[in-house]
């Protein structure tokens, strides 16, 4: 078997265990010196390629390597980057495979959620057609848990645990003081299609009456008087009412509740963040009542020192499997985890052309009748992704984690416009 160095990448917003996937993938290829040469991260993601700024991950030590899976954040750096169309954008492409072949790179791991599991499927199209082979191998990753097959995305375990435990501990804030203060309390989460990360919150309930007694979804078209006639019954019945709302929470026309026309991410998505003050506003106006309001944002993605033992773990195994798949010879594949009815995961190989740009919603199922809660079969699927704890260590009372430096490897090509 030929040796080739291999390209990994991180891409799209990061979570607490992204980068205990790139310690698998990085330990997983050093235990094949004799199959896989060096592996080269991407520095800031695909851009990395395009531009040639390749990371030898040789430089850093099995130790700095092992200290990747309890670091949040992506040590490599990533980017809301979307190469267009082949048709569109074929220079793009040719860039891709002219830099895979000239540092003789014949594997390529690209670690994100839907779009990016589009980009390593085109490219494993394109390097046929230009008879450079590529092996591809997506490895799955959103908090936004909205990638089809997988039973779930690494990233979004950790963050439905920081979701429970912090609307949980909020409320009992607003509970001991609801008599004569605030009455309501909106924790605003991310989610802008697909309503995981909102559902989550329904964990912090263990009996009748607890919060939060609201949640948001996108799924489900937001009705401004039957939202107005449950916070006021809420805060008859239990003194107080906590509500957890999804970024992307909608009226009836699609029109969200909360977004800037002006502003646009990478992709061309409405910039969403604001939907807590609107509907605080909203209560306010409408009901009097006192309100205090969160926004979740970046801490639900990087809270690392409160993550899902089950989401690090998974999160490194796909990395493993990603390195497996690929001795294996398998190509424009993604590792998808599988829940088995033993209680354990597996994975499987789900081929990119059936995940690329496809999106998985919360089913109806999981949403209970009156828009505002889930059921119990949508606890069953949440409650496992949330168990067991993976603190980092800790030094004077701060987590440690590894930062690395990112010294660039010589090119050897001329350079390219983005």
């Amino acid at each position: 078997m030929t040796i080739k160095n291999a390209f990994y990448a991180q891409s799209g917003g990061v979570t607490a265990v992204i980068n205990a996937t790139a310690c698998g993938v990085i330990q997983a290829a050093r235990q094949h010196p004799n199959k896989i040469g060096t592996v080269y991260a991407g520095r800031n993601g695909i851009l990395g390629a395009l531009r040639e700024e390749l990371i030898d991950t040789n430089q850093y030590s099995d130790e700095d390597i092992a200290a990747l899976r309890h670091t949040p954040a992506g040590a490599f750096g990533s980017c809301r980057f979307k190469l267009r169309s082949i048709e569109e954008s074929r220079a793009e492409y040719e860039r891709l495979i002219e830099v895979f072949k000239a540092h003789d790179i014949g594997y390529f791991f690209y670690n994100g959620g839907n779009d990016s599991q589009d980009t390593a499927h085109k490219v494993s199209q394109i390097s046929e057609t230009m008879g450079y082979p590529i092996q591809c191998i997506g490895i799955p990753k959103t908090v936004d848990n909205d990638l089809p097959i997988t039973d779930f995305c690494p990233g979004f375990g950790s963050v439905a645990k920081y979701v429970a435990v912090s609307i949980k501990e909020a409320s009992l804030d607003i509970a001991s003081m609801c008599e004569s203060s605030t009455k309501v309390f909106i924790m605003e989460v991310m989610g802008r299609h697909a309503g995981w990360i909102a559902a989550a919150g329904a964990l912090a309930q263990q009996e009748e009456g607890d919060a939060p007694h609201i949640i948001l979804f996108p799924e489900v078209a937001f009705d401004k008087e039957k939202f107005l006639s449950k916070v006021k019954h809420c805060v008859e019945t239990y003194g107080y009412c906590s509500i957890v709302a999804s970024e992307g929470t909608h009226t009836g026309d699609g029109s969200f509740l909360a977004a800037s026309e002006a502003s646009v991410d990478a992709f061309g998505h409405a910039q969403l963040g604001g939907v807590a003050p609107v509907l605080a506003n909203l209560i306010k106006g409408e009901l009097g009542y006192k309100y205090h309001w969160a926004l979740a944002d970046y801490l639900q993605r990087s809270a690392r020192h409160i993550a899902s033992k089950t989401d690090v773990d998974l999160a490194y195994q796909a990395g493993e499997k990603a390195i497996e798949y690929a001795l294996e010879g398998l190509n424009s594949v993604m590792p998808a985890i599988q829940r088995l009815d033993n209680g354990e995961w597996g994975f499987i190989p789900a081929p990119l052309k059936d995940i690329a740009n496809v999106e998985r919603f919360m089913p109806k199922s999981f949403i209970s009748e009156d828009g505002f809660g889930i059921t119990q079969a949508g606890r069953d699927y949440l409650l496992p992704l949330i168990q067991g704890e993976d603190y980092p260590p800790y030094v004077n009372g701060q987590p440690v984690y590894v930062k690395l430096a990112h010294n660039l490897t010589p090119k050897k090509l001329a350079n390219f416009d983005i």
